[in-house]
């Protein structure tokens, strides 16, 4: 099982994984599946294993806003499985995924301290790439969060190649909008204007970053 950096498997020992593992049950979704709905209360987590999510929430106008994209290693829904609130977000596959379902994972977090400490850090770090991300939308302008964004995806899914870091885009055009808070048409103009300065080339699900320090700069 491949496990990207700085996912939730990361943090444990293999002793806890295998716990966690014995403590659920494995599952796998298709394409396009949606996995937790925001809104709906259960007490189940997710850890997945294979394939990538995406985690949105939806405006009082309908609006779809992706939150995060998570990966081989994350956990998703442990907010509303320790304090028993609503789903804050829905999760939806985007591609064939499978995980690990842990339901009661309060008591699971009881049986291994040390495992509920590790939680604390990764619900930590989202809170504050959350903050992060509020502060962008803010400071930087839509060509700015989508060479952000790209760089984010970099780092996560990037494969060098000859003509520069290849990402497939787990993601379209309308969801790299959501994710960066612009609309379609804003993100197009962004991504044209990235091409035209040679940072880029776009492809079907794809794209390769020629200079990525470019980017950087772009991104600052």
């Amino acid at each position: 099982m491949d496990v990207e950096p700085g996912e939730f498997l990361t943090m444990l020992t293999k002793e806890e994984v295998e716990a966690l593992r014995g403590a659920g049950r494995p599952r796998r979704w298709d394409r396009g599946t949606v996995v937790m709905t925001e809104g709906d209360t259960s007490d189940w987590v997710l850890v997945l294993t294979e394939g990538r999510v995406k985690v949105s929430s939806h405006t009082s106008s309908g609006t779809e806003v992706v939150l995060a994209v998570r990966g081989a290693g994350g956990l998703l829904g442990e907010f509303s499985a320790i304090d028993g609130s609503p789903r804050s977000a829905t999760v939806t596959a985007l591609e064939p995924i499978s995980g690990i379902v842990v339901r009661d994972f309060p008591a699971f977090l009881e049986r291994h301290g040390r495992v509920a400490v590790l939680l604390m850090k990764l619900i930590t770090g989202k809170v504050r790439d959350a903050d992060r991300k509020r502060i962008e939308y803010g400071a930087f302008d839509t060509t700015g969060r989508v060479a952000t964004r790209l760089l984010e995806l970099a780092d996560r899914y990037g494969e060098m190649t000859n003509s520069g870091v290849r990402v497939a885009l787990p993601l379209s055009q309308d969801e790299l909008a959501g994710w960066t808070g612009s609309s379609r048409e804003a993100v197009s103009k962004a991504l044209r204007t990235l091409r035209d300065r040679g940072l880029i080339e776009t492809g079907r699900r794809r794209v390769v970053i020629h200079d990525i320090e470019g980017l950087r700069k772009r991104a600052r």
